[in-house]
């Protein structure tokens, strides 16, 4: 007997990261000294701060009842601190802020909250593919935003037809940017923020990457005039404190937009583990910036260490601005996804298609900086092979 699947999840593009991650095993099974540069999975542990105030947290026998939406009322306070401190947006850790179990909780419940079937969800391309499933999952339409390097790698909002805009019910932004390593402008954010308000669209801007910057400091779109009209912003311990397996994070901005995901989650789940919000707590605390500053110098390290060398071979490089991630252009000619296998087949390295971040992406690859620099110099000589 065969089990009939929904038909929306026959409309969902195979996740490519759960692909890679099969290739790559199957690989090692096989004998190969893979070169993981694949999955964005930082390599450094979390901070011993913060695993030291989980193991204290975890014996406390009241952390182990459920959360429940509010939470820990030290996490959100803990929370709305962290972006006053860093962006200078006071916030209600009441009405303008609820926790969550990573940023991706947030990608698939809000649609949920805000997308009737048939709505417009206007998402970047390339761009992280939790936003397209999250999109479909509620029966909306994704209406992608083309990204290219000609614009800095942000959308060209005013090329939306206003037919699109008046149907969109959400608009994604992700800066620093996963695939392509920019940076938004306040500037920008500015003028998406008009844009929301204009069309009455719930803006929704994913900032797991804020803290990974090389150059000037990200901005968060709660700098912007208005974005509390409009804005939501989420935001992780994962990348930021290489905690991606706690699954922690929070989302500020409207409190209209607060209150539905929040009236989401309480019917899907009960809250990140109590443990683990007192754990965040302890890292949101840590106002002295020496781990995420020594974080920002190992990319940067990393970076200027990969992209040298990709260079040096002939390919074109995408110099990235933040997050941890190289945006490379594959060779003349030569598809995202058969050129990745041949990576992985021929020099036992592997990278993600460009085109697993949409139909724009086609023709680049990306690299996570997430293993050290040897190994970085050596996957270079390996594709030079290839090449």
């Amino acid at each position: 007997m065969s089990i009939r699947r929904a038909e929306r999840l026959e409309r969902i593009p195979p996740y490519l990261a759960f692909e890679i991650d099969r290739q790559k095993r199957e690989a090692i099974a096989a004998g190969v000294d893979v070169i993981d540069l694949g999955v964005g999975d930082p390599d450094q542990p979390t901070p011993a701060f913060v695993v030291e105030a989980m193991e204290r947290s975890i014996r406390d026998p009241k952390n182990h009842t459920y959360s429940l939406g509010a939470g820990v009322r030290e996490y959100r306070q803990a929370a709305a601190d962290s972006v006053a401190r860093r962006f200078g947006v006071r916030l209600d850790p009441v009405t303008e802020l609820t926790p969550l179990i990573g940023a991706k909780d947030a990608i698939a419940h809000l649609p949920l909250a805000f997308v009737d079937p048939g709505d417009n969800v206007l998402v970047p391309d390339p761009g992280y593919p939790a936003y397209v499933s999250g999109c479909i999952l509620a029966g909306g339409v994704a209406y992608a935003m083309p990204l290219d390097g000609a614009n800095d790698w942000l959308p060209r909002l005013d090329e939306i037809p206003d037919d699109v805009a008046r149907a969109a019910r959400i608009l994604y932004l992700n800066y620093p940017n996963n695939p392509t390593g920019a940076v938004a402008p306040l500037a920008f954010l500015e003028e998406a923020v008009a844009f929301a308000r204009k069309h009455g669209i719930l803006l929704v801007h994913d900032a797991p990457y804020i803290d990974n910057y090389f150059d000037e400091p990200a901005p968060s779109v709660l700098q912007a005039a208005g974005a509390m009209e409009c804005a939501i912003e989420l935001h992780s311990l994962s990348k930021s404190f290489n905690m991606t397996g706690w699954r922690i994070g929070f989302a500020v901005g409207n409190p209209d937009a607060i209150r539905g995901l929040a009236f989401v989650k309480s019917n899907v789940d009960s809250g990140p583990f109590k443990a683990v919000q007192w754990a965040a707590c302890e890292a949101l605390r840590d106002t002295s910036g020496e781990h995420t500053e020594a974080m920002r110098n190992l990319y940067r390290r990393r970076r200027d260490v990969l992209v040298c060398g990709l260079e040096e071979i002939g390919l074109g490089v995408t110099r990235p601005r933040g997050a941890f991630y190289v945006w490379v252009r594959c060779p003349e000619g030569v598809d995202s996804l058969p050129f990745c296998e041949r990576l992985l087949s021929g020099a036992g390295v592997t990278v993600c298609p460009g085109v697993g971040f949409g139909a724009a992406g086609e023709g680049y690859f990306r690299i996570s900086l997430t293993v050290p620099e040897d190994r970085l110099r050596e996957a270079v000589e390996r594709m030079r092979k290839v090449l």
